[in-house]
């Protein structure tokens, strides 16, 4: 079964897991960290704010089955994507929107996209970053399928239609 990668900072991690987990063509959605400057940080670390990394979601898909443009759009429905100082009421740098691509055709389909809500007047704010050497670190087991575990629903993700 062919599979591809594709990482998505958009606030806390639970809520951008629970849209992704079951969305066609998603094999796994993971709550991790990606793009500071400790390896393998906690829960604890991130949320001080000095480590220098975002909550992501590690996004396993089947191209045959949906296109990395069909999951950022999903992103970009799924957060607030003007919202520059966290996501809702989570606060602070670890919960920033942003797309970490794995190559230069996954940064064009992004920038296309943020084009394309900035020209019906919304003010992106989600940061492009590469994954060349940004090493994804999974998030401790409790945070998980969180939203499942718990049976509860994201209180600072809900679907918007942009696209």
């Amino acid at each position: 079964m062919e599979q591809k990668n594709a990482y998505f900072a958009g606030g806390c991690f639970w809520g951008v897991e629970y849209y992704f987990e079951n969305f066609k063509g998603v094999q796994s959605a993971i709550s991790g960290y990606m793009g500071g400057h400790l390896n393998n940080p906690s829960y604890k670390e991130v949320c001080r704010g000095n480590t220098g990394h975002l909550e992501v979601v590690k996004v396993v898909y089947n191209p045959l089955e949906v296109s990395f443009k069909e999951l950022a759009k999903l992103f970009f429905e799924t957060h607030n994507p003007e919202q520059t100082n966290g996501q809702g009421p989570d606060l602070g740098p670890q919960y920033l929107s942003a797309i970490f691509y794995n190559d230069e055709e996954e940064k064009k389909v992004a920038q296309e996209l943020i084009a394309t809500l900035e020209s019906k007047g919304y003010k992106i704010a989600t940061k492009l970053h590469s994954t060349h050497n940004t090493p994804f670190f999974e998030a401790e087991e409790y945070h998980q399928d969180y939203y499942f575990k718990h049976n509860k629903t994201p209180y600072c993700h809900c679907y918007t239609k942009r696209f």
